[in-house]
């Protein structure tokens, strides 16, 4: 803020200060309740381009109609908040105007089961202190926990012999006993969820000092507990970036704000897919299905070709090689030159 000059502050000194008397040709509406003035009077006529006049009279409109709102509350009773020495306070009449609401006025809940039968049988809630008179101690002490009213049982003098228990077995040392073993077990609990604790994965130790491997792997799976697996989290100061996530393939979702234009053209892409009579064509879908065909093809020719040598080489009952009754190929050739030899010649 500039400081002020001297001059200045005195020919603010000098300026004559405005009356607090306003005088209007129609009186002011005022609803005090609200603080609210309704000036019904006609405002002043001032042009348009005048910018700077049009701003000072529309302050010097608003002044006095607060000026007249301030006179009628200082007509209102007042008193102290606090005493004497507290803020003088009015006190406000009923507003007499309704104000619109943004939403309906809440309705009431409808009575429980249980309050019905309390409101019809008189029943009221009481709540319990926590702290009751011990007649033995002759103070007030706790209702439950640790120094509760009533005393420790194991300070009692006097132990009645439970109904089928040893009579010359001592009860005190037995509930003596029973109280220690009660406290180990709880001690064998307690470290066993430490050791529990401890497991890679599972947190910090209860007690004890955590190194710095402990405190960044507790760190890690404090991040990655959210419903975004730590994806929105911000990350500390000097913190080594985080290690790529482990296990199976997450499905990948598109953010709701980004790229239009991407956005646009996967959106057409899907209707053209839909608009077209064609069904889409999966190129490597294709390529393993013929890959599949000409493997398949492949087997059953081998297997043919393997089973035509089997048959080859066994003889059937009928002679030769051949089809069964010896009419193969090689049988009829031997037949035909046996009928072409002379009959007078023999084979030597």
């Amino acid at each position: 803020m500039a400081a002020l000059c001297v001059e200045e502050l005195l020919a603010r000194a000098e300026q004559p200060h405005r009356s607090v008397a306003v005088e209007k040709e129609l009186e002011l509406e005022f609803d005090l309740g609200n603080l609210l003035a309704l000036d019904r009077n006609m405002p002043p006529s001032m042009p348009r381009a005048a910018g700077a006049q049009r701003e000072s009279r529309l302050r010097s409109l608003a002044r006095d109609n607060t000026q007249l709102l301030v006179a009628q509350l200082w007509g209102l009773p007042a008193g102290r908040a606090e005493g004497a020495t507290g803020p003088l306070v009015a006190q406000l009449p009923e507003p007499s105007y309704r104000l619109p609401r943004e939403k309906p006025l809440p309705r009431p809940r409808p009575p429980t089961r249980w309050e019905q039968f309390a409101r019809l049988k008189g029943i009221r809630r009481r709540k319990r202190t926590s702290l009751v008179w011990d007649e033995a101690a002759k103070q007030w002490r706790r209702r439950w926990g640790y120094e509760r009213a009533g005393g420790d049982p194991a300070r009692d003098w006097l132990i009645e012999v439970p109904a089928g228990a040893d009579p010359n077995e001592d009860q005190f040392a037995k509930r003596l006993r029973e109280k220690r073993e009660k406290v180990a077990r709880n001690e064998f609990n307690r470290l066993r969820n430490i050791a529990r604790g401890a497991l890679p994965g599972r947190g910090l130790h209860p007690t004890g000092q955590q190194s710095r491997a402990e405190l960044g792997r507790a760190t890690q799976v404090a991040r990655v507990s959210t419903a975004s697996l730590g994806r929105f989290q911000p990350r500390l100061p000097k913190e080594p970036p985080a290690p790529p996530p482990r296990g199976g393939r997450k499905r990948h979702f598109e953010p709701l704000l980004g790229d239009l234009a991407a956005e646009r053209r996967r959106q057409l892409e899907l209707l053209r897919g839909l608009g077209s009579k064609k069904p889409p064509l999966d190129l490597t879908r294709a390529v393993n299905k013929q890959l599949r065909e000409e493997d398949a093809q492949a087997a059953a020719g081998k297997g043919r070709k393997r089973g035509q040598r089997g048959k080859r080489g066994r003889q059937r009952p009928g002679g030769g090689k051949g089809p069964a009754g010896g009419k193969g190929k090689k049988g009829g050739i031997r037949r035909r030159q046996q009928q072409q030899r002379p009959a007078g010649r023999k084979r030597s």
